[in-house]
């Protein structure tokens, strides 16, 4: 986090804008070209990793410190709703580099930000996290992964799920129980390196939408990595977590709002193509009501994930509340316009020769990751401002 107390929303206009026109650029010229067959394939977007890292547009959050761009909350939305207008899939990767490497962030111990952020920065190696697993997805303080102490070491055993990126990380965020007795104070978060002994990944899930970044189950067996990769003090690891999502939620909030954008844009301009009756259907008043209300829903997201990112940036009190509130509004958002946007296409929508039903499927897991949209009613209402 770059913590800095004079962050406005407004004040830095510019130099946002011009992080969105180079973002935008490189996203059409360099990871838009591959977008279908990325989902398609169900391939990792390798090509969109190489040109992020080119630009150093992979983890802008990482501070100059640790050799990173030390990009503010907002300018972090930016990069990934930029990525996601035209490809959901290599959003994640800016996304969850942040998901992932945050906790370090946020608890970590010097040495131990040196250690992992300064190769995050460097792009040589991505970051994901660990929290969920098979009977602990909400319920996430019900995770049964134990760490053991051993002298100077700890000994993982486990198995986590639902892991974005998974076998492609070479970091890993791993939350696990120290003291079962004391359930979600029981809980350390640790630093896990994809070629520790006994790590091991599952086949990858076989999804609805962003079918190019990989989710797999984590195998934790027998795990022995030295003390000092605790994050934080022994039983801090699920508050660290939490902590992280008042964050993060935000970046999927951006998510969502690149990729109804994408649906958006596209659209419209098929409508304004499109002929029938003899007319462009863009000249149809039940066509124009649509996209006016796709327009308006998508502008309220920003303007509320924006806001959510400026807490973010100043660690907010109210933060908890528009986090979940940015991650809510704006998904449920995001499935409404791509649903809109495939109606608005007729059948050419429900074809894969159209990228807005990809949208559409990726746009759906924006209401679930991160927490459902029914979890962040019950964050908001009990975090009220």
């Amino acid at each position: 986090m770059a913590g800095n107390k004079d962050f406005d929303l407004y004040r830095p206009a510019e130099e946002h804008d011009e992080l969105r026109k180079v973002v935008r650029s490189l996203a059409e010229a360099k990871i838009a070209p591959f977008a279908a067959e990325v989902d398609e394939e169900g391939r990792f977007p390798q090509e969109a990793l190489d040109a992020l890292v080119a630009a150093d547009l992979h983890a802008v959050h990482v501070p100059e410190e640790f050799g990173g761009a030390g990009a503010d909350a907002l300018a972090t939305v930016i990069v990934i709703e930029e990525v996601a207008r035209v490809c959901a899939s290599s959003s994640l990767i800016p996304a969850v580099n942040k998901l992932g490497s945050l906790p370090v962030a946020l608890s970590g111990s010097e040495d131990l930000k040196k250690r992992y952020l300064s190769p995050l920065a460097k792009g040589e190696g991505m970051f994901s996290y660990c929290l969920s697993e098979p009977d602990a997805g909400s319920d996430a303080a019900g995770m049964k992964t134990r760490a053991v102490r051993d002298g100077d070491y700890w000994v993982l055993n486990g198995v986590k799920r639902w892991i974005t990126n998974a076998g492609v990380s070479e970091y890993y965020t791993v939350m696990a129980v120290t003291d079962p007795e004391k359930r979600s104070k029981g809980i350390s978060a640790f630093v896990v390196e994809k070629g520790d002994e006994g790590v091991s990944f599952g086949a990858p899930e076989k999804k609805l939408g962003i079918k190019g970044s990989p989710t797999r189950e984590v195998y934790l067996d027998n795990v022995r990595i030295p003390a000092d990769r605790m994050i934080g003090a022994e039983g801090t690891g699920f508050a660290t977590a939490m902590k992280t999502l008042d964050h993060t939620r935000v970046t999927i909030a951006a998510q969502a709002l690149g990729i109804a954008q994408g649906a958006l844009d596209y659209a419209k301009g098929y409508v304004r193509e499109r002929k029938q009756f003899g007319k462009p259907i863009a000249d149809f008043q039940g066509v124009q009501f649509m996209l006016a209300d796709m327009a308006m829903k998508l502008e309220a997201a920003r303007q509320l994930t924006y806001a959510a990112a400026a807490r973010s940036e100043r660690v907010d009190v109210d933060l908890t509340f528009f986090g979940a509130a940015a991650k809510c509004y704006a998904s449920d958002a995001a499935m409404e316009i791509t649903t809109d946007a495939v109606q608005l296409l007729g059948g050419y929508g429900y074809t894969r020769d159209y990228p807005v039903e990809r949208m559409m499927r990726d746009a759906k897991i924006t209401q679930i990751y991160e927490g459902t949209n029914q979890v962040q009613r019950i964050v908001m209402a009990r975090n009220l401002p």
